[in-house]
């Protein structure tokens, strides 16, 4: 585990526009979603929201979406060093769990040694319904 994942970061002003609009979001956002919701605070280009979310990803505070090409804030306190990282991703109400399993990161770790391949990072994301959803 990186300790310093979750460290105190001090953080620029757009870094902390960005994060704050990941925080208080109840789903993913997009570069462009979250550049509509700080257009009134001097974000004018999407260079400024990626920059922003670039270090955000690169400090752990922030997963990239892959499938969804969206952002979320990092909710898991725990999380692994940001090495394996599974999200479930609610396809009825767009909710996103994330999940950090060493016994997943050290299977898929081995799997990729045994081929000759030096793994750096994993990220693995579950299309389904969510236990609210399916009650529902």
């Amino acid at each position: 585990m990186n300790d310093h994942v979750h460290a105190p970061v001090d953080l620029t002003k757009n870094q902390s526009l960005v994060m704050s609009a990941l925080t208080n979001s109840d789903g993913p956002l997009s570069a462009y979603t979250i550049l509509d919701q700080l257009r009134d605070h001097g974000f004018r280009a999407p260079l400024q929201v990626y920059r922003a979310l670039d270090k955000l990803v690169e400090f752990g505070l922030v997963h990239r979406l892959e499938s969804l090409n969206a952002f979320v804030a990092c909710r898991h306190p725990d999380c692994d060093g940001h090495e394996t990282l599974a999200f479930m991703i609610c396809e009825t109400c767009s909710q996103v769990t994330e999940l950090s399993d060493m016994m997943l990161a050290n299977h898929l770790k081995g799997l990729a040694e045994k081929r000759g391949f030096a793994l750096k990072k994993t990220t693995i994301e579950l299309r389904g319904v969510c236990a609210m959803c399916k009650a529902a």
